[in-house]
């Protein structure tokens, strides 16, 4: 009886503005998902950058976000198929307890998070990525899905989500060409979804 080699265990990254609509993709796709969010850093951390011209933190910038660390838990999904991950809570902006995540022997997860892209060289460097892609839709609408949901989790106070939602709305189309430029390939739900099932059969796009 002849014994295969087990099938190594790659992500897809998934970017895209804030309100793209990258968890509701994620749940859909059936994938095991990793939250990025999780890995952002906790208030009071003397590195979080400011909104130029404003008290405002800005947890829209990378530099608000644990990247070593998220990097390190998908190389650990790949190898072993299990990770500790911390849970952060976006109202407190802190990190409030730990979990296991154990995606057993899963070929492919799901990785989503606004700071995906800014990790698409590394995984692609570390043999462990399978695709990176950017959802994509109409800044107006990503301004209203973004602003429902921040008010219903409450996630920060009204005024800062107001100021924060129109600030992303003129920017978002710089953003999601940032995204580009970092290797995520920007496209709507439909063909996000056929990508991710080409990924899944094993047509592996290490480039977009």
């Amino acid at each position: 009886m002849s014994s295969h080699p087990p099938i190594p265990t790659r992500v897809v990254l998934l970017t895209g503005p804030s309100g793209s609509g990258k968890s509701s993709f994620a749940a859909r796709s059936g994938l095991p998902v990793l939250c990025l969010d999780d890995f952002y850093k906790e208030a009071g951390d003397p590195t979080l950058p400011l909104v130029p011209g404003s008290s405002d933190i800005d947890w829209d910038s990378p530099a608000s976000w644990d990247a070593d660390v998220a990097v390190a838990a998908i190389v650990a999904l790949c190898e072993k198929g299990r990770t500790n991950i911390p849970v952060y809570d976006i109202s407190t902006s802190s990190r409030v307890g730990a979990d296991t995540l154990d995606i057993e022997r899963t070929p492919l997860f799901l990785a989503e998070g606004i700071f995906a892209a800014d990790i698409v060289e590394r995984c692609r460097d570390l043999g462990v990525l399978a695709d990176a892609l950017c959802l994509r839709g109409r800044p107006s609408t990503t301004f209203r899905r973004r602003l429902l949901r921040d008010l219903r989790e409450g996630r920060k106070s009204v005024p800062f989500l107001l100021r924060r939602g129109w600030r992303l709305m003129r920017a978002e189309r710089s953003i999601v060409a940032r995204q580009v430029g970092l290797g995520a390939y920007a496209c709507g739900r439909d063909e996000a979804l056929g990508r991710v099932a080409a990924a899944a059969a094993g047509r592996v796009r290490t480039r977009t």
